[in-house]
C-alpha cells in the first residue's frame, strides 16, 4: 500500500505508510527534567468567522488535548505562541483559555505554566500603559493557580527606548509577582516584532541585560526560556545563570542535546514541537531519567528533522504544522485554525511532514493517518 506524495518540484512519488505506531507508555511523572509542552488550540469549524474575527475555539477537543498531554507526564504551557497568540488568539480569548485550562489542570493533577504578555494593547502605547497590560494578565494568571510566563511583549519592543526600560518593567513585575516566574526570550524568527528586544539586536548586549533582569531578582526566577535556535548561546546562557534559576530551551532545533546536557549542566523543556511530540519525548525523558544518556538521544535525535522542517522559514508559522499533525493523529476531527492560518503553508510542505511524522511512528492509528492526508490531496487535486 503506497500514497503518491508531492514534492516541491510538482513530481509525486510513492510513499509506503507505517503500519504501526511507536510503542510508548504514559504515566509517572519525570524526575530529572521539569518538562513543558507549548499547546495549540482547536479552532471551531463551524464557527462562521473570518480572519479579522475574534477566535472561535472547540473548548473540548482543547482541553481533551490537554488531558492527553498531561496523561503522559508532561506539563502544559498555556496560551503561548503556539495557541497563536497575537496571530488569531486575542486576549479575551486567551483569559479565557488560561481560566478553562487552569481549572482542568487543577481537576487531574496536571501541571501548568501561562502566558502573560500585553496583547490586549492594539494601538500605540507608553511604558506605564505596557506595565499595567502585564499587570493585568499576571493577576488573571496568578489568580487561575497557574505558574506565570512573561512573555516578550511587541508594544515593549515598540516603545522601550533602550536597556534601562526593560530594566524597570520587568523589574517591576517581578517585585510584584506572588511566585517565581519563568522569563521568556522569543527571537524575531518567531516573531519579527521583536527584534531588538532587552533593548539591541546585538545579542551579547541584549543577553547582558536580560541577565542583569535575572541577577537582581533571583528570587523571583524560576527559570528562563530561551527561543533564539542557537544552541551555544542557550549554553553560555545557562552557564551563567544564578545557582537555582533553571533554563528551560525553547530551541526547536537543537532540543536534544540541550536537554541532555554537558558536565556542565542541562536545560529542562518548554517547547512547541513537543505538541506533536508529546509521547515519545516523554518516553524519551523517562528513559534519560534512568541516566541513559544514549537511550534518550537515540529516541529522540531522529524527530529533530522533522521539528527543523515543521519550524523553518517562515518559523512563525510552525503551528500550522503542529495542528496539522494532530488533525492527522486523532486529536481533533479537522484541519481548521483560528485565523485561517491552515493555509499558511503548501502541500508538499504538509507532505513531508506527514512522511516524517508517520516514519517516527506518531500516529496512534496510521491507517487514519493515511485517509485523511489522501483527502487533504484530493483537495488539491492530487488524486490516489
Amino acid at each position: 500500500m503506497t500514497i503518491q506524495l508531492p514534492d516541491v518540484g510538482g513530481v509525486l512519488r510513492a510513499y509506503e505508510p507505517r503500519q504501526e505506531p511507536l510503542a510508548v507508555t504514559s504515566g509517572t511523572p519525570f524526575t530529572s527534567r521539569t518538562v513543558f509542552s507549548a499547546a495549540h488550540v482547536v479552532a471551531d469549524p463551524f464557527a462562521d468567522t473570518s480572519p479579522d474575527s475574534a477566535a472561535a475555539v472547540d473548548w473540548d477537543a482543547t482541553l481533551a488535548f490537554r488531558r492527553h498531554l498531561w496523561s503522559h507526564g508532561l506539563g502544559v504551557a498555556e496560551a503561548m505562541d503556539t495557541a497563536q497568540r497575537g496571530m488569531g488568539l486575542d486576549w479575551v480569548g486567551a483569559a479565557e483559555l488560561i481560566r478553562r485550562s487552569a481549572a482542568e489542570a487543577k481537576a487531574v493533577g496536571g501541571r501548568i505554566a501561562c502566558g502573560v504578555g500585553t496583547d490586549q494593547l492594539t494601538g500605540p502605547a507608553s511604558l506605564a500603559d505596557v506595565q499595567a497590560a502585564y499587570e493585568e494578565q499576571l493577576a488573571l494568571v496568578e489568580a487561575s493557580g497557574a505558574q506565570a510566563i512573561l512573555m516578550a511583549s511587541r508594544a515593549l519592543a515598540a516603545v522601550a527606548k533602550g536597556p534601562e526600560d526593560y530594566l524597570e518593567v520587568y523589574g517591576h513585575l517581578l517585585r510584584q509577582a506572588s511566585e517565581p516566574v519563568v522569563l521568556h526570550w522569543l527571537g524575531p524568527m518567531f516573531d519579527p516584532a521583536l527584534e531588538g528586544y532587552w533593548g539591541s539586536s546585538d545579542l551579547d548586549a541584549a543577553t547582558d541585560t536580560f541577565l542583569e533582569v535575572i541577577a537582581a531578582h533571583p528570587d523571583k526566577v524560576d527559570g528562563i526560556k530561551v527561543s533564539l535556535l542557537e544552541a551555544q548561546r542557550e549554553i553560555d546562557i545557562r552557564r551563567r545563570l544564578p545557582q537555582g534559576v533553571r533554563c528551560y530551551t525553547g530551541d526547536d532545533f537543537n532540543y536534544p542535546e540541550l536537554i541532555a546536557g554537558d558536565d556542565q549542566g542541562f536545560s529542562h523543556a518548554l517547547l512547541g514541537i513537543f505538541d506533536p511530540l508529546g509521547p515519545l519525548a516523554a518516553e524519551a525523558v523517562r528513559v534519560l531519567d534512568t541516566g541513559n544518556t544514549a537511550g534518550f538521544r537515540e529516541l529522540l535525535d531522529p524527530t529533530v528533522e522533522l521539528s527543523r522542517h515543521l519550524f523553518q522559514t517562515p518559523t512563525r508559522f510552525y503551528k500550522t504544522g503542529v495542528v496539522f499533525l494532530a488533525w492527522l493523529a486523532g486529536h481533533q476531527a479537522h484541519f481548521t485554525m483560528v485565523g485561517g492560518l491552515q493555509s499558511a503553508r503548501s502541500l508538499p510542505h504538509f507532505a513531508r511532514a506527514y512522511e516524517l511524522a508517520d516514519g517516527l511512528g506518531l500516529f496512534p492509528d496510521p491507517k487514519l493517518a493515511e485517509e485523511r492526508m489522501k483527502n487533504l490531496l484530493s483537495l488539491y487535486g492530487v488524486n490516489q
